[in-house]
């Protein structure tokens, strides 16, 4: 079973942040899941929500702001050029695209990167959105897709069917054992989202790829 850092590791530093994907690296996390979004210059960022909320509690949609501008209310924002500098190309990065968000600036990174040597192996793209997903797949064929599905198995499994992938992520409080196990035998791989509880999982994890956690910590020992 795979242990795979939720926006690096939130639970233990600010999320989508280098130091977050630094703790998820010291528990030793088999992948890191993180989110992408565009700026009005199409300089692609990680971030997770459609808008950034400075300290002065002023709201700034990422879409509508250049990369500049946003930066004047949070001078850490991460690019995901600079993400793919910082980490080791041994490192599986799970590269979520948040919906309705335009593919060409992630695609051309994404391209660039395996032109210098990444493994496509070690890359997957997830997302909610499927016109996203079918975006990557005719640009990168090669790329293993991962459909994001809140709580629909029988809509996951369309959506894998029609971008041949066999893995998807859920949302945990709509899983249970059968469904689980139902979904494992006919070679879906699945990872709950987000699991924080040990005990929890060890029942699911004869039945699932991997767990998305907060805590990368609490599963050292699996």
């Amino acid at each position: 079973m795979k242990i795979i850092g939720h926006r690096g590791a939130k639970g233990l530093a600010p999320e989508n942040t280098l130091r977050s994907f630094e703790k998820a690296l010291e528990h030793h996390v088999d992948e890191i899941e993180f989110d992408l979004r565009v700026t009005k210059d199409n300089v692609v960022v990680v971030h997770h929500n459609p808008d950034l909320t400075d300290p002065e509690n002023n709201k700034l949609i990422v879409a509508d702001h250049t990369y500049a501008e946003l930066c004047k209310h949070k001078p850490d924002l991460l690019t995901f050029k600079e993400l793919l500098k910082a980490m080791d190309y041994n490192i599986h990065l799970l590269i979520e695209i948040k919906p309705h968000e335009p593919t060409a600036a992630i695609v051309q990174l994404i391209s660039t990167e395996l032109t210098h040597g990444r493994p496509i192996q070690n890359m997957s793209v997830c997302s909610f959105d499927q016109a996203v997903l079918r975006a990557v797949h005719v640009a990168l064929p090669d790329m293993e897709l991962v459909v994001i599905e809140k709580w629909s198995a029988v809509r996951a499994r369309l959506r894998m069917h029609e971008l041949n992938t066999k893995r998807v992520s859920m949302r945990s409080v709509w899983l249970w054992g059968g469904l689980l196990y139902a979904m494992h035998r006919r070679g879906y791989q699945i990872s709950p989202y987000s699991m924080n509880d040990p005990r929890r999982v060890r029942k699911w994890q004869p039945y699932i790829y991997g767990v998305i956690t907060d805590y990368p910590d609490r599963f050292e020992s699996f």
